[in-house]
């Protein structure tokens, strides 16, 4: 198909040999009409096809040489058209073509002279004539034929302003559109940048945030384990922690593997929230010799897989603390299920401390539950005093199971 670009130059050819078309044709027509109209005798012909040489060239000069109208050009032309048709009025064929370029030759007022101009050369030629006439029809019918092809001609003029101003509209909204596509694909790359970087960013965390409460603590309790055993008499007792200590290994390469594939925590594979927590609860208790219990308020339901998995790692985070900082005789978890909201708390009678101190460089824990509670728009609160324990809250949204 061909496109716009193509099909405005072929106008602009056409319209260039347009001219040449008209001047040829009017010359034809004049000449085949000498005997009965125009110039006689063989002197007046002579300067006849003169001018008309006179007029082939100048306008060449001015479409082809300078490449486009200009009034000087336009002006030259119109001269010699004006007395080609006083010489033979039907020259006046050739003189149309001052309604064409007018508006593309002038500017403002101008074109309007311009345009009536050529309007008197018609209205001359389609009378027979310059005047005076013998015939007063001829001079009525002057002014009249004047009227009408300058009428005429202003009309089809306005309309041409009228597509002109239209077409200009069009490119410029063209223009403001193609300006806008660019911006938006610039936005939209900066966009993807920004999330792959959020990705990236927020993966770092996830990743942080699975090795401390689960790898991290499970090398920990590994620790613990055999340092015991290593300062035990009992041969029992050392194969206990040996095994204990073995199998948390186990869940540590188990909870490694889940982080990379960002799975669900290894004890809600088979099991619900509060399953898993009391599992839990009974591990540490056994771990740590002491007093530990879990209850549960209201009905449990299936929650969202987030939702259980953030309260799992928050849970194991809280206990995880309690062994380390609070040398704690009593622990007690609660899962609340609400109709809006599940709550988990964790209170121990431990030595507690001043939340309200700076936080040391190496407190991780406490920074980690926050920012798992509010990922999921809940929130976590913590109360305590030196020596009068510690109670940590998680309120999570109650997201049933399924998509959030």
């Amino acid at each position: 198909m061909t496109s716009a670009v193509e099909r405005e130059q072929r106008w602009e050819r056409n319209l260039k040999v347009l001219p040449f078309v008209l001047l040829t044709l009017a010359t034809a027509i004049c000449v085949a009409t000498f005997p009965e109209v125009g110039p006689q005798s063989r002197g007046a012909r002579v300067i006849f096809g003169i001018l008309v040489a006179a007029t082939a060239v100048w306008t060449w000069r001015w479409m082809y040489v300078y490449g486009r109208p200009h009034p000087v050009g336009y002006i030259g032309r119109t001269a010699l058209t004006a007395v080609l048709t006083a010489m033979h009025p039907l020259f006046c064929i050739f003189g149309w073509i001052g309604f064409l370029d007018a508006f593309d030759s002038f500017r403002g007022r101008w074109r309007w002279v311009a345009m009536a101009a050529t309007a008197a050369i018609m209205a001359m030629g389609q009378t027979g004539g310059p005047p005076p006439y013998d015939n007063p029809w001829q001079s009525l019918l002057l002014p009249l034929l004047f009227v009408l092809n300058f009428g005429l001609a202003s009309l089809m003029g306005r309309y041409s302003e009228h597509l002109d101003a239209v077409s200009r509209e069009r490119a410029a909204t063209i223009g403001r559109l193609e300006e806008a596509l660019a911006e938006n694909a610039r936005l939209q790359e900066e966009l993807l940048a920004q999330s792959r970087s959020a990705g990236v960013r927020d993966e770092r965390e996830r990743l942080a945030r699975e090795i401390h409460d689960t790898i991290a603590q499970s090398l920990a309790g590994v620790v613990a384990q055999l340092q015991a055993a290593e300062g035990s008499a009992d041969a029992q007792d050392v194969r206990r922690r040996v095994a204990r200590a073995t199998e948390m290994a186990r869940t540590a390469l188990v909870e490694a593997r889940r982080s990379v594939q960002d799975l669900s925590p290894a004890e809600l594979a088979e099991a619900g929230l509060a399953d898993a927590l009391a599992a839990l609860v009974a591990a540490w208790r056994d771990d740590h010799g002491a007093e530990a219990s879990f209850v549960v308020v209201g009905d449990a339901v299936a929650l969202h897989s987030e939702v259980e998995a953030t309260l799992l790692r928050i849970a194991q985070e809280a206990l995880a603390n309690v062994a380390k900082h609070a040398c704690a005789q009593r622990v007690g978890v609660t899962l609340t299920f609400d109709a809006a909201e599940v709550i988990l708390d964790v209170r121990d009678d431990g030595s507690g401390f001043d939340p309200t101190a700076p936080v040391r460089g190496s407190s991780f824990g406490l920074g980690v539950m926050r920012d798992r509670a509010r990922r999921l728009t809940g929130s976590f609160t913590v109360e305590s005093a030196p020596g009068d324990g510690t109670a940590v809250s998680a309120r999570i949204p109650a997201l049933p199971r399924g998509p959030a």
